[in-house]
């Protein structure tokens, strides 16, 4: 298995802080109010400039959406390769980075909720080439993230740590089964982020073959 080139970060025509205060408040407007109800002048509002001026750091809401998609990607993937990397043992880093997957800010609950009901725009070409740039980097760290879990699961199989299995389908499942909650998930719900944590763990262990009391020993240890 060969993982997919990793693309270089895409840019702005503006940099600085007031291009990630408009990425964050864009975040926060499209997670809540959803992308296509949030209109470019209601960002331009939120960080205090004229909405002409957010061309100054993107070609588009569409190219800002794209960065942002590229940003959740590219944190979800190195928060894996760190504790898969530190974890010598793959069933309990296979329970640390379930664990660590639910231990986010709003703002990160916010993105994943974007990544998630925008996902499907990845596949589809821009005619601006700043857009297509950074969804063609964003695509990129897809395949990256996927490699990454393809990886490590087959090297958990071959160390007998989880049984044998079509791996490549397997983080497909695993990453799916994480990716269905922010479809429905909000940070104002009634149930915690706490609790949908433990119980989809525990999901996401036996889907891959890790018993729970590797869940129980994390616990105990925190």
């Amino acid at each position: 298995m060969k993982s997919s080139q990793e693309g270089a970060a895409p840019t702005g025509r503006g940099d600085g802080r007031k291009r990630q205060e408009i990425l964050a408040a864009a975040t926060e407007r499209f997670g809540r109010d959803g992308y296509e109800h949030t209109k470019w002048a209601d960002i331009a509002g939120d960080v205090g400039v004229g909405p002409t001026a957010l061309y100054h750091y993107f070609e588009s809401k569409q190219h800002c959406l794209y960065e942002i998609m590229c940003e959740a990607i590219e944190e979800f993937r190195a928060r894996f390769v760190k504790i898969t990397a530190d974890e010598r043992d793959p069933a309990r880093a296979l329970t640390a980075v379930m664990a660590n997957s639910f231990e986010l800010t709003e703002h990160e609950v916010q993105r994943n909720r974007v990544l998630v009901a925008e996902q499907g725009r990845l596949s589809r070409p821009s005619t601006a080439q700043p857009e297509e740039d950074a969804r063609q980097v964003a695509r990129a760290r897809t395949r990256d993230l996927e490699f990454a879990w393809a990886s490590f699961l087959e090297s958990a199989m071959r160390a007998g740590a989880i049984p044998q299995s079509d791996s490549r389908l397997l983080t497909l499942a695993v990453l799916g089964l994480y990716s269905s909650i922010w479809h429905w998930y909000r940070p104002t719900g009634i149930v915690s982020l706490t609790h949908i944590g433990e119980y989809f763990t525990q999901l996401a262990l036996a889907m891959v073959g890790v018993s729970p009391d590797g869940l129980e020993s994390e616990r105990s240890a925190a």
